[in-house]
């Protein structure tokens, strides 16, 4: 045994080497978001950059979720088969590439690229969270340690709004993206480094525990999972309730708040962190209420209506103190934290092995309806008859979006309307 391999498996073994497994794991959604997010705060120098209108920057936006999306539809098969620590980790490399390619065109059509390799290379960070730290923690862990995953996103999302508006505000939009290039190769090199993608399995683990049902993933399990109606049940579930906050917080939000109460996008886009704020507490808590309650289903029904008053309240109340559009905001995205529950039910109701595919599969809804929802809005703005434009540059009115936020309200309902048609997983 190599020197190299005993501080390896030294290390390995260490009482808390699973939580750093956990800070590495989330790591990579700290970085999906960034990336992802980072359009809103620089949607006028992108417009003017590029000459395009709000469906068309849009669309260059979404090309994130479109190249996600595909790759999301094999990336727990590729981890479940072959590991996650060096596809997971070279990954990051390439979506750090993509943000430096970014920022250094003039061209819209490698600005597509450029953004479609940054979707390309977080496409394994949802999956390779739920699958490492399935290996790693106990069973009575499990709808915690999945709602944390949001805290991750919290912190990357809110990172990803008012540090960088205060950053583009001081220097430019190339730059933003230079630094979160060269964010990203830290960030691989960290994984690659410490990640241990097959460690040994920990007493109680959820591996350890249901490991003897099914020893190895092979193609005929994984093809029984992607063909369980509940889990594309979970996975149109997942998508619906998701895809409306990564829409406000993602991309329309911050020039709603600017046209609706005359913020800066210094200010609006620390109100629209707080989203993500009430996102990473709510995956946490609300994961422990339903441990505690011994019931998924009841917990995400609930909190899915939160979800959508607290967003008809966001837009349709005019003239709120912005102090409440801060609590609708917080409300929102705390709500929204009751998602990750369909993550958890998923990993219940099938063999732990196919933790990888079970996820991808789910996952895939969030990419699905996040690649034509942001498009979908812009055109909707681009119709509505009421925008203007003002020094070469399109800008919407208060009316505009709302038209533009309407079938987000009816996400949530058809979201609410999947949650009956699914069963609540046993011993939960």
């Amino acid at each position: 045994m190599t020197a190299k391999w005993k501080r390896e498996e030294t290390l390995s073994h260490h009482k808390h080497y699973r939580w750093i497994i956990l800070g590495l794991c989330s790591s990579l959604l700290f970085y999906k978001y960034i990336l992802s997010l980072s359009p809103s705060i620089m949607v006028d120098d992108l417009m003017e950059q590029f000459k395009v209108t709000g469906a068309q920057l849009g669309n260059l936006a979404a090309t994130f979720f479109y190249t996600y999306t595909i790759v999301q539809l094999f990336s727990g098969i590729l981890l479940d088969k072959f590991g996650t620590r060096f596809i997971a980790g070279f990954s990051i490399f390439v979506a750090a590439l993509g943000a430096y390619i970014f920022a250094q065109t003039n061209s819209l059509a490698w600005a597509t690229v450029a953004r479609g390799m940054m979707g390309f290379g977080v496409s394994f960070a949802t999956v390779t969270y739920f699958k490492l730290s399935a290996a790693w923690f106990r069973v009575d862990q499990l709808a915690f340690v999945g709602g944390l995953l949001a805290t991750a996103v919290m912190v990357g999302a809110v990172f990803g709004q008012a540090p960088l508006a205060w950053l583009l505000a001081h220097t430019s939009w190339r730059f933003v993206l230079e630094f979160c290039s060269a964010l990203g190769v830290l960030i691989a090199v960290l994984f690659l480094t410490f990640a241990r993608a097959r460690p040994e399995m920990p007493e109680n683990t959820i591996l350890q525990q249901r490991h003897t049902q099914l020893p190895k993933a092979g193609w005929k399990e994984i093809k029984a999972t992607l063909k369980n109606p509940q889990n594309w049940l979970l996975m149109l579930y997942s998508g619906l309730a998701f895809s409306p906050l990564s829409a406000v917080g993602g991309l329309w939000g911050n020039p709603f708040l600017q046209e609706a109460y005359g913020l800066s996008i210094t200010q609006a886009a620390g109100l629209t962190s707080l989203l993500f704020i009430g996102l990473g507490l709510g995956g946490p808590l609300l994961g422990l209420l339903s441990d505690k309650l011994g019931n998924r289903l009841g917990v995400m029904k609930c909190w899915v209506l939160v979800s959508l008053f607290s967003l008809l309240g966001f837009v349709y109340l005019p003239g709120l103190p912005v102090g409440a559009v801060g609590i609708l905001l917080f409300m929102l995205g705390f709500s929204t934290g009751a998602f990750m529950l369909g993550f958890t039910v998923g990993t219940q109701i099938n063999p732990i092995m196919l933790a990888g595919t079970t996820i991808a599969l789910i996952n895939t809804g969030d990419s699905v309806f996040e690649s034509f929802t942001e498009p979908m809005l812009g055109k909707i703005l681009d119709l509505s008859g009421h925008g203007y434009t003002q020094e070469g540059l399109r800008y919407f009115t208060v009316h505009d979006y709302y038209w533009a936020f309407l079938p987000l309200a009816f996400y949530y309902i058809v979201a609410l309307a999947a949650l009956f048609f699914i069963k609540e997983p046993e011993g939960c």
